[in-house]
């Protein structure tokens, strides 16, 4: 997913909270209370950020990616996986962000909750809009590695392409860079592997 900073819709102020929030004061609470108009919201560090829905070609590489995860973890049990709307709060970081694709371990899974999910994934998986790829490349790329996610990958569909990342420390390191007629790797899923080219549209 991309977004975009736009300034956020005016509801009706409340006399014991001035609506709307100033940026950086963004709560959970707050993002309950937007409106369901469509528009993708995610409060980081809280501050609000929007975006419009995805093109078809950025869903039909979520369905693509997500429905070869979903067959090989179906015959390696070895969590869950999770695709987008989904609410992801990151303590402390994040309270939501809307990953497109996210995995969690068997021993993890305490961390879904009834409305959202609540802790760091294993994996995250986004893909770039042309709006706005700054958003998954620098500041969600940042996000996820202060918040200790183990494994990152961005997809590019216009070039076909996915970049994957591995937390070294407090930081990403590139495991590989992986073009139409590559298999992907991971170390997070090590026995999972897909060939870039059968996830992206012709």
């Amino acid at each position: 997913m991309t977004t975009q900073l736009t300034a956020p819709p005016i509801l009706e102020e409340s006399p014991a909270r001035p609506w709307p929030p100033p940026q950086g004061l963004w709560t959970y609470q707050d993002y309950r209370c937007l409106p369901d108009d469509g528009i993708s919201y995610e409060i980081i560090e809280g501050k609000l950020y929007m975006a419009p829905a995805p093109r078809p070609k950025h869903q039909r590489v979520i369905a693509a990616l997500f429905g070869y995860l979903w067959d090989f973890l179906q015959d390696h049990p070895q969590g869950e996986a999770f695709l987008s709307p989904i609410d992801l709060i990151l303590p402390g970081l994040a309270s939501p962000v809307q990953p497109d694709v996210l995995f969690i371990t068997q021993d993890r899974l305490g961390m879904v909750k009834e409305e959202f999910i609540e802790g760091v994934p294993d994996l995250i998986v986004e893909v770039l809009s042309p709006t706005n790829p700054a958003h998954d490349r620098r500041r969600k790329f940042q996000l996820y590695a202060r918040a200790g996610v183990r494994e990152y990958w961005i997809v590019d569909p216009d070039d076909c392409r996915v970049d994957v990342y591995v937390l070294r420390g407090r930081a990403y390191a590139p495991l590989g860079n992986f073009g139409r007629n590559d298999q992907t790797a991971s170390e997070v899923l090590p026995a999972f592997s897909v060939r870039v080219g059968d996830i992206c549209p012709d």
